[in-house]
């Protein structure tokens, strides 16, 4: 019978208590190993690349725009990303998984939660917190409003403005308006660039 290999888990720089807490709970799992702590935002993509870790777990308010995880992705994809927020929303969690985190979580979330989040990203298996209701969006990358997230939906269905404002009975100028955020938010140019981020 094969030997065990555990899974090898990469850990960004988040605030003390909650590194030291991470750190901690890793460390007590025999099925995880931790290769890198405390990564510096700027040297993901180095500290990636070396320990070529199953799980990296990334701090929501270090990242600049949604492109940056998504590029992570994009160089990284046998690297699986655990994003931590502060209090995340439905809307926020969908878009991360759509540009290529693998499972989103809160920073208050409890221990078996955080460890079978680890567990089944490492599988490729989505996950997403239970969600609260009436909470503020935490400080953070830009997100995509609920409206923005609807045209979102239909831009990738191939759906023309003209279409899509009549679909949701507002101006072609107000599609085109929620386009070019979505556009920036997210980190792309076109249409073909957005629809590729499934």
């Amino acid at each position: 019978m094969p030997a065990h290999v555990p899974v090898r888990v990469a850990l960004a720089q988040f605030e003390d208590i909650v590194a030291h807490g991470l750190s901690w709970l890793i460390s007590e799992d025999e099925n995880l190993e931790l290769v890198a702590s405390g990564i510096d935002h700027d040297e993901l993509v180095t500290a990636i690349g070396e320990h070529q870790p199953n799980v990296a777990i990334l701090n929501f308010g270090s990242l600049r725009n949604a492109s940056e995880l998504r590029e992570l992705h994009r160089k990284f994809p046998k690297t699986r990303l655990v994003v931590l927020l502060n209090r995340p929303t439905d809307s926020e969690c969908r878009q991360l998984l759509a540009v290529g985190a693998t499972a989103c979580l809160s920073k208050s979330a409890e221990a078996r939660d955080v460890l079978h989040a680890i567990h089944l990203a490492s599988r490729g298996l989505h996950v997403l917190p239970a969600f609260d209701s009436g909470v503020p969006p935490p400080a953070g990358p830009d997100v995509l409003t609920p409206r923005e997230a609807e045209v979102l939906g239909l831009l990738r269905t191939g759906r023309s403005n003209a279409e899509i404002a009549q679909a949701l009975h507002v101006s072609v100028e107000t599609v085109r308006t929620h386009a070019r955020r979505i556009y920036r938010k997210l980190g792309v140019k076109t249409r073909r660039e957005l629809r590729a981020l499934t």
